[in-house]
């Protein structure tokens, strides 16, 4: 991380500025379309962004270590005592985690509710217990905080003119995480993890063993097709929230729709052929849309 994004942040404490600059690397390491889309943020704001990022891999990282000799068992107690730890720390804002500690400092400058931080480590857990989800609705609590809080994080950081910015987050949270969903079918299920609502799968005669034999089969592509029409509808519903927000945050979440929600769009030009190949949205078309936006983003800072 720039000097000025930290000085521009009011970052000034050495131990502080590095634990966001560790935070920084695990965005750019981890979340490249993510990253890509935070650049276009003011860099006053880009620090914070960057430890809600760092938390979020963090516990991403304790659940689906696919090189951990954990069991789910010890993950589950690792992350109990990792989120416990934070959510103790959290009214006095003070952690020797050193992304915690970017983390606290971010809660504390935007006033982000602890809630929001109870609800995603509520969501890694059930990583480490449900296998499966029966309904839309089953799923529902789990994409809630796995992705609908961080979208109620990141809208206190872009300062919204208008309070319904925060219900259109959450739709736009819940979209792109379905959108990885659906791209990642076949990782999933390496994992033991079906994210497909099995009821809805089963409208179109395809079972929890069909899937594991991972063949995108007729009926699979048309079940794909229906969960790609719900994440088109979220992305609809998401996008009047987008003007309520500052207009130093509207480019970068503008860009991140386009990409999140365009991989959906990538599924179907591989003809949903996803345990064989695996759906990106191209780096030509990730710069073709981020270019132009920088530029106009720019101009708001």
């Amino acid at each position: 991380m720039s000097q000025r994004e930290l000085d521009a942040a009011g970052i000034f404490d050495p131990q502080l500025r590095d634990s966001y600059e560790l935070c920084r690397q695990l965005n750019a390491s981890h979340g490249k379309t993510y990253y890509l889309a935070t650049l276009l943020l003011p860099p006053e704001k880009r620090p914070y962004v960057h430890a809600l990022y760092g938390f979020a891999r963090y516990a991403d990282e304790i659940v689906d270590d696919l090189e951990s000799t954990l069991s789910d068992a010890q993950k589950a107690q690792q992350l109990k005592s990792w989120g416990d730890d934070f959510l103790t720390q959290f009214d006095d804002g003070i952690s020797d985690d050193p992304v915690c500690r970017a983390v606290l400092d971010t809660v504390r400058r935007w006033k982000i509710p602890r809630e929001h931080f109870e609800a995603f480590l509520h969501s890694m857990t059930m990583d480490l217990t449900v296998t499966e989800y029966r309904t839309y609705e089953d799923l529902y609590e789990y994409v809630y905080g796995s992705a609908a809080v961080i979208g109620l994080q990141m809208v206190s950081i872009l300062e919204p003119s208008d309070e319904r910015a925060y219900e259109h987050a959450i739709s736009l949270g819940v979209a792109f995480q379905l959108a990885n969903f659906i791209r990642d079918v076949g990782e999933d299920l390496d994992r033991g993890r079906v994210y497909l609502p099995i009821n809805e799968l089963a409208e179109f005669g395809v079972t929890r063993a069909d899937l594991e034999k991972k063949v995108a089969t007729p009926e699979f592509k048309r079940a794909l097709q229906a969960q790609i029409a719900r994440v088109k509808q979220l992305e609809l519903d998401a996008m009047p929230g987008i003007p309520m927000l500052g207009d130093t945050g509207q480019h970068c979440i503008e860009t991140a729709r386009i990409l999140y929600c365009g991989i959906v769009d990538a599924v179907a030009d591989i003809n949903y052929e996803v345990f064989d190949k695996r759906a990106s949205v191209s780096l030509t078309k990730r710069l073709r849309v981020a270019l132009p936006a920088w530029w106009r983003a720019r101009k708001t800072w």
